[in-house]
């Protein structure tokens, strides 16, 4: 069934051409991802689909009986409205059902008279209409995954990073048939990024999406959209497939491009020398040689981002921690923390959104100081901070100057130097972009300036906080390639499990109250040993669980064994098989209350009855447990 028919679609800013009369669909089940590189257009061509940008030619058409929700890049949500009143403000019949019951809800709490108990009883009734208690389950799960807790703030309160997880809480709750998002990962911690995966690939849903996120990737994909120099390309298959297959299409081109320009140098020799008179095969061949110039050259020039800027000198001493403590009032985020760096580390900083990561870099680099402890830092150290936030840039300067108020002339790692313009060509800035305003650039384009900013200054102990964001796959390889060449030492926090992977030598893993774990591998590593961690722990609570029963039991033995045995009358025996079948029945019935219990529900109601309903369970387990072991030493 096709969801999406894009045709003949066109877009240009100014002379720029994004796009030029690609055509692409989507059909239920396709699960897309769009790659391109910064400022190629990709956000724009999403835009163009949901009709917040206007193509200049060409034409989109949804089927008219899906719904069709798109997540921002940077979502625009009303200042003025609550978190609640954002996430439920939509057309959706059962989700309003639903904001009207937490809203009654939420008032009965408050006050409880005639009037709220019957608006929470009318509420309750459409609940049960809709049949929409399943859909306030999933509502309050992404709201508790996405850790979205402060419903009652204003929009206009909120962080970027909180705005972007309550506008992506508000299209997967829209359950719609084509769901479209534009970096969804961003601002998201690993915990969230992998519960979303799961999400999003055990739902029905048509997917097209922006990431920069592989692994992400290659989990939710089925297929990946190129836009390379103004057309599309298609590969039905993964990342990995993608390169290799990109590597061949490229080679093929390359070689016909090769033909047809010795063609043309042979072609052209003979219109020179051809005569005036030109007859039907002689125009035949003009038209010929016509479409062999076009071909000859249709190739571009490809440019690529080059990295190779000085490193400064580093010394024997680079940084060293010694006991150091930092709290917020009870909060505790590093407790008596001590580590000496050595010369060429790469070390990954990881743990949920909240626990103080970034506070831990900005220790590191004066901006914070520690409550007690102390940090030393060598003489010839010079830090590069990339921070989350980026580069406050002003918006009517141009490129170039952003530039030159750092330096004229920038020193290269051979010794040579190289002008302003000349190392923004290298980071893929072309002569027309460098004299435009900031306020033409792209998200993307933003952060590889501001990377290059860093750079010039010859840091030796680069700092990266999320350097991942808004960068495409392309530029994300060659600052890998740096990275891994790179002499200095790098600290990076990153929700970017694959270019952790890549990069670290070993992890600063924050586990929270305080705890700073140092950790010898990479993430991967680190989350198949947690795993293993977690199941021994578990393993191991419920041994003792078992230990105590069987303890418990044998005790319980001893003492029906002094009680004389007498055999069972024939309405006893009845009752054994019975309670055998009623305790089987309890056990079965205890697990899944306790099943719901262990997974919550911002429902207070739902969590009372639950409590009630198991109290009443083992109780009852109990009682029929004790005439069950009195019966059985008589049968």
């Amino acid at each position: 069934m096709n969801y999406l028919s894009v045709e003949s679609l066109t877009k240009s800013f100014g002379t720029k051409a994004l796009f030029n009369k690609i055509s692409f669909g989507l059909n239920q089940g396709d699960r897309i991802a769009l790659i391109a590189k910064n400022g190629a257009g990709k956000s724009t061509l999403l835009k163009v689909l949901v009709g917040k940008e206007i193509a200049d030619e060409g034409s989109v058409t949804f089927r008219k009986d899906i719904v069709v929700t798109y997540l921002d890049q940077n979502p625009i949500l009303n200042e003025n409205d609550t978190v609640l009143e954002a996430i439920y403000n939509t057309d959706n019949p059962m989700l309003n059902a639903v904001r009207a019951y937490e809203e009654a809800l939420q008032v009965f709490e408050k006050e409880y008279n005639d009037e709220t108990s019957a608006k929470l009883e009318t509420c309750t009734a459409q609940m049960d209409k809709l049949d929409a208690w399943g859909f306030e389950a999933k509502v309050q799960e992404v709201l508790q995954r996405l850790k979205i807790a402060f419903l009652d703030k204003q929009i206009g309160m909120l962080s970027g990073g909180q705005k972007k997880r309550v506008a992506l809480a508000k299209v997967l709750i829209d359950e719609p048939h084509l769901l479209i998002l534009d970096e969804p990962t961003n601002h998201l911690d690993v915990e969230m990024i992998e519960w979303l995966e799961n999400y999003l690939v055990s739902r029905d849903m048509t997917l097209l999406l922006v990431t920069h996120d592989r692994y992400f990737l290659d989990r939710i994909c089925n297929e990946i959209i190129e836009i390379d120099n103004g057309k599309i390309h298609h590969y039905r298959g993964d990342f990995q497939y993608y390169v290799e297959k990109k590597a061949e299409r490229e080679a093929m081109e390359s070689s016909e491009i090769d033909k047809a320009k010795n063609l043309f140098r042979r072609e052209l020799e003979w219109v020179r020398k051809m005569p005036k008179a030109r007859g039907t095969k002689s125009k035949s061949r003009l038209n010929a040689f016509e479409d062999t110039k076009d071909k000859a050259f249709s190739g571009k020039v490809e440019t690529k981002l080059e990295l190779g800027v000085k490193m400064s000198r580093i010394g024997g001493k680079i940084l060293e921690f010694k006991h150091i403590k930092k709290a917020f009032g009870e909060t505790k985020i590093v407790n008596d923390f001590s580590y000496i760096f050595k010369k060429g580390e790469k070390i990954g900083v990881i743990g949920k959104n909240g626990v103080g990561k970034s506070t831990f870099l900005n220790m590191i680099m004066g901006l914070e100081n520690p409550d007690s402890g102390d940090i030393q830092t060598g003489e010839t150290m010079v830090f590069g901070y990339y921070s989350q936030e980026g580069l406050k840039l002003t918006e009517n300067k141009r490129v170039i100057e952003v530039v030159k108020d750092i330096a004229e002339f920038i020193p290269l790692a051979d010794g040579s130097k190289l002008s302003a313009s000349g190392l923004l060509t290298k980071f893929l800035f072309p002569p027309d972009v460098q004299y435009s305003l900031v306020s033409k650039l792209s998200g993307g384009e933003r952060r590889r300036l501001y990377l290059m900013t860093i750079l010039i200054k010859n840091p030796n102990f680069l700092i990266l906080d999320e350097p991942t964001n808004d960068l495409d796959i392309v530029t994300l390889s060659v600052l890998e390639d740096f990275l891994t060449n790179f002499q200095g030492c790098v600290l990076i926090v990153t929700h970017d499990r694959y270019f952790m992977d890549k990069m670290v030598d070993h992890l600063f893993v924050f586990e929270g109250t305080g705890v700073l774990r140092d950790f010898p591998g990479n993430y991967t590593e680190y989350r198949d040993k947690k795993e293993l961690e977690d199941k021994a722990s578990s393993k191991s609570g419920q041994t003792e669980v078992v230990e105590k029963e069987v303890v418990a039991i044998k005790a319980e033995e001893k003492k029906i064994d002094l009680a004389p045995k007498k055999k069972l009358s024939f309405k006893e025996k009845l009752e054994y098989e019975q309670l055998e079948k009623e305790i089987a029945n309890l056990e079965t019935e205890k697990a899944k209350i306790t099943s719901l219990l262990n997974a919550g529900s911002e429902n207070h109601q739902d969590v009372l009855k639950w409590s009630e309903e198991i109290g009443t369970i083992i109780s009852k387990l109990d009682e029929k447990s004790f005439r069950w072991l009195e019966l059985s030493e008589n049968v």
